[in-house]
């Protein structure tokens, strides 16, 4: 008898097992409801990502707190130069010592210019974004700035970049130098630099510049012979390791640590986002991708 009972049951427990089986095989329970999204931890000390076309926040961290920006700052210095009335990608600047001379001072970043070359502001765009020439840098804002002296001149140019700054409604950011070599207050914020970012992409030349992995420049020497540059690379590895990916510019510094403001678009939709003060260039890019992958789940 009990044998039987216990028989019964075992009978009773298949069948229950099968039936569930069934039921999930045919989906009659309905789909099970997606996860919720793991915001991402990331390296960096400050982090922000929107929705480009909405300007929806996506993801934040300590997103309006004021932090060094390196040389994120070029792309103030690119946006500037690119909002000038009648610009003339074209028209030539002769390359100074000077610009040679800062960039040996402060050992910073460079394109490599030739003093005496005429470059060709076009060229000077790439040389500014890709390798993150402190010189192209220089060379922009002494062109485009106003005044008799170079020092007047640049002065003027960093005066444009904070005006752009403000026009954009933006009160936690301040430039002191066209490059983020400043003089202890040039800052800015993840929220920030993101909208700066997002403005500067409206512009079609910004961004064939910034999506660019590689550009050789052919400059004019002081004899009227054809220079050939060594090719520019751009420092964002995103362009290479992230599906999508369109820009913007790294930065880095013994102060700014290492920044990186970035841009994709997947499926029509386009995320935009800083990182500053992560720990390394591995870091920053693995932040990058963490916010991206993130903005674009949401």
């Amino acid at each position: 008898m009990n044998t039987g009972i216990k028989g019964m049951r075992i009978r009773r427990a298949a069948g229950v097992v099968l039936t569930t089986g069934a039921v999930l095989a045919t989906g009659a329970l309905g789909t099970a409801p997606a996860q919720a999204l793991t915001k991402p931890t990331i390296a960096a000390k400050g982090g922000f990502v929107m929705n480009n076309g909405s300007g929806t926040s996506l993801y934040t961290k300590a997103a309006d707190t004021r932090r060094s920006t390196g040389s994120t700052t070029k792309i103030m210095t690119a946006k500037v130069v690119l909002s000038q009335p009648n610009l003339n990608l074209d028209s030539k600047v002769t390359i100074q010592k000077e610009y040679s001379d800062y960039i040996v001072r402060n050992n910073a970043s460079s394109a490599r210019l030739i003093v005496g070359d005429k470059v060709t502001v076009r060229q000077l765009l790439y040389g500014l974004m890709l390798p993150s020439g402190c010189d192209a840098a220089y060379a922009l804002a002494d062109k485009f700035g106003s005044g008799s002296t170079r020092g007047a001149r640049v002065k003027s140019f960093i005066g444009k970049m904070n005006k752009q700054a403000r026009d954009l409604g933006l009160t936690n950011t301040k430039f002191d130098s066209f490059d983020g070599i400043g003089n202890g207050s040039n800052y800015s914020t993840p929220r920030d630099l993101t909208k700066i970012a997002s403005s500067a992409m409206k512009s079609a030349n910004f961004r064939a510049i910034v999506k660019t992995k590689k550009y050789t420049a052919k400059t004019v020497t002081k004899t009227g012979g054809t220079r050939t540059m060594a090719p520019w690379t751009n420092t964002n590895g995103l362009l290479s390791s992230y599906t999508g990916a369109i820009g913007v510019k790294t930065g880095s510094g013994p102060e700014a640590k290492y920044c990186l403001v970035f841009a994709a678009t997947r499926n029509g939709k386009t995320v935009i986002g800083t990182v500053l003060a992560s720990t390394s260039i591995s870091a920053r890019e693995s932040d990058a991708k963490k916010l991206m992958n993130y903005g674009f789940a949401r």
